[in-house]
């Protein structure tokens, strides 16, 4: 299997550059993988463990050391995709993937963590990784393998375990779930308009102009993850979802809010003295918004806590 590989720092021999070049791939085909910045350290810290428990003369019998390592780090996002669907099922509440800021946005001034080597695109907004957690194990890892990363499918099948003709359906019934789950978005500047409008409206305690921002359809959902207070079940509906937020503003006078990227879209990010509360990412797909999603889970917002 074939990989790209980044020009290494010219500190370490060439061997080791060139294993640890692939580490910025690792992360961002694990992110779109797993969705949880935690699980991915997990994955790239075994996959190259594996690397290292072989022999020197295994190792150079390796033909692509970058293949074997997109191999190897697939397969264990495949095991823990499995495994996680029933850790999910015992979350409290929601759960959402874990958001992203901008690099050139870090609020704790601490870049160059696993977060920062995320590129931004829209195969990792949320509205994006939200359907691929509807997808089963196989799927995900055969659409984001073959769709986002070009790898052939005769690849694709040695990581899934499948034929090759098998991991084509599977990549083809992922793409019909995001054609049906996802209308096409609004251009960048329109989007980030109706944010700056929902902000200002939420400062303003407006709930005439809330509603005007969110489609009478409109789904709200939190992920608190039992550690803060979140609501359980998604919002339905634009007026209830504007309601609670007014009530939100009532009670924390204290509310910092912010326009910032997550995950490449814009966003928002609320602060209480200065320390990330929530973290919210927006679905518009036409002149309003149709989804909001709140990361209130402290343990996924420390790429946005102040340090």
């Amino acid at each position: 299997m074939t990989t790209p590989s980044e020009p290494g720092n010219g500190r370490l021999d060439p061997s080791l550059r060139a294993i640890m070049s692939e580490r910025r791939q690792l992360i961002n085909l694990a992110y779109r993988l797993l969705g949880s910045l935690a699980e991915v350290e997990d994955a790239v810290q075994e996959t190259y463990a594996r690397w290292y428990a072989m022999s020197r003369q295994q190792q150079q019998a390796v033909e692509s050391p970058g293949g074997w390592l997109t191999k190897v780090a697939s397969r264990l996002c495949l095991d823990l995709l499995g495994s996680a669907r029933a850790r999910r099922e015992r979350y409290v509440g929601a759960w959402i993937p874990e958001p992203l800021p901008d690099r050139t946005e870090w609020i704790n001034g601490r870049p160059g963590g696993t977060a920062d080597r995320v590129t931004l695109d829209e195969s990792i907004s949320m509205a994006f990784l939200v359907v691929l957690e509807s997808m089963t194990p196989a799927e995900r890892v055969a659409f984001i393998l073959h769709d986002v990363f070009r790898y052939p499918f005769a690849e694709v099948a040695e990581i899934v375990g499948r034929t090759p003709a098998a991991c084509r359906q599977l990549a083809s019934s992922a793409r019909r779930r995001i054609r049906t789950s996802q209308a096409p978005a609004a251009p960048a500047a329109q989007r980030a308009g109706i944010v700056r409008d929902f902000k200002q409206a939420w400062e303003a305690k407006d709930i005439d102009a809330l509603l005007g921002l969110l489609d009478p359809d409109a789904t709200g959902i939190a992920d608190g993850g039992g550690l803060v207070s979140a609501v359980l079940r998604p919002i339905e509906g634009g007026e209830q979802i504007a309601r609670i937020f007014v009530d939100i503003a009532g009670r924390a006078p204290n509310l910092t809010i912010l326009e910032r990227t997550v995950n490449g879209q814009p966003g928002l990010v609320a602060q209480q003295d200065g320390v990330t509360v929530t973290v919210m990412a927006f679905d518009v797909p036409g002149d309003r918004i149709k989804r909001i999603w709140a990361v209130r889970n402290p343990d996924k917002l420390r790429s946005w806590t102040t340090g």
